[in-house]
């Protein structure tokens, strides 16, 4: 019963964080018709803009750090495969928690520097220093959904090491496991020959 309500509680972390990171990913066209839009307005027409820049600036710090998570449950992240491939997958488990644990840290710092930021964003106006000069306080909220995010798929990973550190198996079967563990069907394929 305890490891379905972990499983569940992982479940439901990876589908957030999918699907918030899926969405940043929408982004990344917006991003580029703006710079593209910004390349023709400056040297075709002649008139660059005084939005483009601010604007392709927001747009990638928005896909970078709402994307941080997704590629963190993708694994994506750099790792010294040197001394991570050559121990056990317990040992590994053991690692992944260490620097887990390391990495959330550093983010709650983040997440509570971004809130302080956001707060004073919004009562002095905080603006960013340029022509347009739009406001920065929607940067500093995406910077705390983001960390917020990160924190919750490290708190994921982390509970399915764990569990797989105490009991040697996956809380959550992967897709690879699914396949291999289901049975195959090996008569329609031999009817094709």
């Amino acid at each position: 019963m305890f490891s379905q309500v972990l499983a569940f509680y992982c479940r439901a972390v990876n589908r957030v964080v999918y699907w918030m990171g899926v969405s940043a990913s929408i982004l990344m066209p917006l991003l580029a018709a703006t710079v593209a839009f910004e390349v023709f307005s400056r040297y075709v027409l002649g008139a660059p803009t005084i939005w483009a820049y601010d604007v392709s600036l927001f747009l990638f710090g928005y896909i970078a750090a709402l994307g941080g998570a997704l590629a963190q449950q993708n694994k994506a992240h750099i790792n010294v495969d040197v001394f991570y491939l050559s121990v056990s997958a317990r040992m590994r488990s053991f690692f992944n928690l260490l620097s887990y644990s390391l990495a959330i840290f550093f983010l709650c710092v983040v997440l509570m520097m971004s809130f302080g930021k956001f707060e004073e964003a919004i009562e002095f106006n905080y603006r960013r220093q340029s022509e347009w000069a739009p406001s920065m306080a929607h940067f500093w909220l995406m910077m705390v959904v983001a960390c917020g995010a990160f924190i919750l798929q490290f708190t994921s990973d982390m509970v399915q090491d764990f569990y797989y550190l105490m009991t040697g198996k996956e809380l959550i079967e992967t897709k690879e496991e699914a396949i291999e563990a289901s049975p195959v069907d090996y008569s329609a394929e031999a009817g094709d020959v």
